[in-house]
C-alpha cells in the first residue's frame, strides 16, 4: 500500500500523465489483453512473474508507447522499477561544477 502521509501528492509536478497520447486507455487494454493481464517480469531466477497485471509499463523509460515498447505488470513490479529510474535520476551527473581537488592530495 502506498502511504501519501508522508507526501499527500507523490506525483505533483510531473508532466507525465499530460504527456500520454489521447487514446492511452485503448493502447493500455490492448497490452493487458495481449499479455493475458499478466505480469511480464522476468524473475532474477530467470522465472516469470505470473501475478495479475493492472498496469502498463514503458519497457524503455521514454514516450515511446508503440506496443513493443509496452508490458503488462504487476503493481509490486511497477512500483520497485519506478523506484529504481527515479533513484537513478537522481544520481546522474549534472552541470556543476566539478569539486576541487583537496590541495594535500597532489
Amino acid at each position: 500500500m502506498i502511504d501519501h502521509q508522508s507526501n499527500p501528492r507523490p506525483w505533483e509536478g510531473s508532466t507525465r500523465k499530460q504527456r500520454l497520447p489521447s487514446q492511452w486507455q485503448t493502447i493500455r487494454r490492448q497490452i493487458l489483453e495481449r499479455d493475458s493481464y499478466r505480469c511480464t517480469v522476468i524473475k532474477p531466477d530467470g522465472s516469470r512473474c505470473w501475478d495479475p497485471a493492472g498496469e502498463v509499463d514503458h519497457i524503455i523509460p521514454n514516450d515511446d508507447n508503440s506496443p513493443s515498447n509496452l508490458a503488462a505488470i504487476c503493481s509490486w513490479h511497477h512500483r520497485r522499477k519506478s523506484s529504481m529510474e527515479g533513484n537513478a535520476a537522481l544520481r546522474r551527473p549534472t552541470n556543476r561544477r566539478p569539486a576541487e581537488r583537496h590541495p594535500g592530495l597532489s
